[in-house]
This record gives C-alpha cells, sequence and structure tokens, in this order.
C-alpha cells in the first residue's frame, strides 16, 4: 500500500510489495516507488515463526474438502479481539454451516460454551498456518482478514475474495482497496460485528460469483507482471542496474 510522505519523495528509488495493476494512481504520483511485487512468503521454511507447526496437518485437511468450500480466517499477529467480538466471530463461522480453519493465538480464545464441540466435524483451529499454502489451496472460498498488507498480497495472488476486519494504520486504507476499487471484498457496516452479519457476509462472499471471478481476473495480472518481460520483473531488473551502475 503506498502512502505519499516526506519520506517517499526525498528517495531516489523506492522498491516496494506492491504490483502497478493494483495501484496505478498511486505510483504515477509517486514515479520514484517502484513495485516489484508479489513478494510471498516461503511457506516451506517456519523460520521466524513461535507458534506450533501445524503446517501438513491444515494442508492434509484442506485435501479432504471440495473445491472453494473452506472459510479461512486469521488476524495476523498483533491483532486481538475483545471476548464479546470473538464469541461473534465464532458464532458467525458456526452458523454458516461451513467448513472453516481458523488461526486462533492461544492467549486469545474465548470459545462460547459448546462450540468447539459443535463445530468439531468441519472446523479446524490452529495456532499457526503455512499462510501462503493456505490461500493457494483450491479448497478455500474466502479469507477473512485484518488486511495487513502482506495478507493483502497473498490473498489477491491466489485470486480468493476477502471479508475485511481491519484494526489499525494501512489495513483500513487496503479496506477501502479489497472492496471499493478492485471490488473482490466486502466490510462490515459498523464496529459492532454480529454473528449475522459475519455469516450473511460470508454467504454473500461465496455465492455471488463477481467477487471470484473479479479476484481471478486481478491475479491473472499479477502473474503477468511477475513474469520475465513482465512490470514487477522489469522493475527489479532495472533498479538491480541500477544499483550496479
Amino acid at each position: 500500500m503506498i502512502q505519499n510522505n516526506i519520506a517517499t519523495s526525498s528517495v531516489d528509488r523506492l522498491i516496494c510489495n506492491s504490483i502497478h495493476d493494483l495501484e496505478p494512481g498511486a505510483f504515477a504520483s509517486s514515479p520514484q516507488i517502484i513495485p516489484i511485487g508479489p513478494l510471498l512468503e516461503n511457506s516451506s521454511s517456519l523460520q521466524g515463526h513461535f507458534r506450533q507447526n501445524d503446517s501438513n496437518k491444515c494442508l492434509e485437511w484442506l485435501d479432504r474438502h471440495p473445491t472453494c468450500s473452506v472459510i479461512y480466517v486469521a488476524f495476523g499477529s498483533l491483532a486481538m479481539f475483545n471476548k464479546a467480538q470473538f464469541q461473534e466471530l465464532a458464532v458467525g463461522l458456526e452458523i454458516t454451516e461451513m467448513p472453516f480453519l481458523w488461526v486462533v493465538r492461544p492467549d486469545n480464545r474465548n470459545f462460547p460454551e459448546g462450540f468447539s464441540e459443535r463445530v468439531s466435524s468441519r472446523g479446524k483451529i490452529v495456532e499457526w498456518a503455512p499462510q501462503q499454502k493456505i490461500l493457494s489451496h483450491p479448497s478455500i472460498a474466502c479469507f477473512v482478514s485484518h488486511c495487513g498488507w502482506n495478507s493483502t498480497v497473498e490473498s489477491v495472488s491466489n485470486g480468493v475474495p476477502i471479508l475485511c476486519w481491519p484494526y489499525f494504520a494501512d489495513q483500513f486504507i487496503n479496506q477501502s482497496y479489497i472492496c471499493d476499487i478492485w471490488k473482490i471484498g466486502l466490510k462490515f457496516e459498523n464496529d459492532d460485528v454480529t454473528s449475522g452479519e459475519i455469516k450473511d457476509k460470508i454467504r454473500r462472499l461465496i455465492e455471488d460469483c463477481a467477487f471470484k471471478e473479479t479476484a481471478l481476473c486481478l491475479r491473472e495480472k499479477i502473474e503477468i507482471s511477475a513474469r520475465e518481460g513482465g512490470n514487477s520483473y522489469n522493475n527489479l531488473k532495472n533498479f538491480i542496474t541500477w544499483i550496479k551502475n
């Protein structure tokens, strides 16, 4: 997500994890900022992760589900729910009656009474998951996300629609791009998110084919940009040449 300020305007070159087609207006107004994305995490290693590794179990579990049938839920390492928000999310996922994979920190678990037992046949709750591999799995239908930029790029790069639940900083701007500009996601109407709204938004995101079709078109543009001869590929190549000279 490109944000103009004094620091960015004072440099000769600034590379960023974005793609020209995601933010053409921003790049036009700041030509010194060079998009070389998508820069996606290599999920083959657990370096930098301190949570329990459920990688293989997550992927094996996803393998048992049909295409576009699973809700993926993850809010990064910093976002914290209060008890009321957490329980609305839990109930919202439950009443969708769909399979879900939910990444939940062990210090932020306030499940409603009996929740784990009621959803045990279709819900998987883990401490950590290989997000890039999860989002690229064909069974994933949508991503319930805090809209951090890395998560946003990963989701868009895999053609996955997003239900936005931002918390701070650029996440609200990213939400605007996702919902209003790219049109690959939905947002909540106000801060008091209810389980009913969660269920309705997830259902709409999955049942309305326009969201998926638009997300796949955007994914194709990103793939073209990253290939040899593409915009991001050439930008990185030219940047390396500039450094050498």
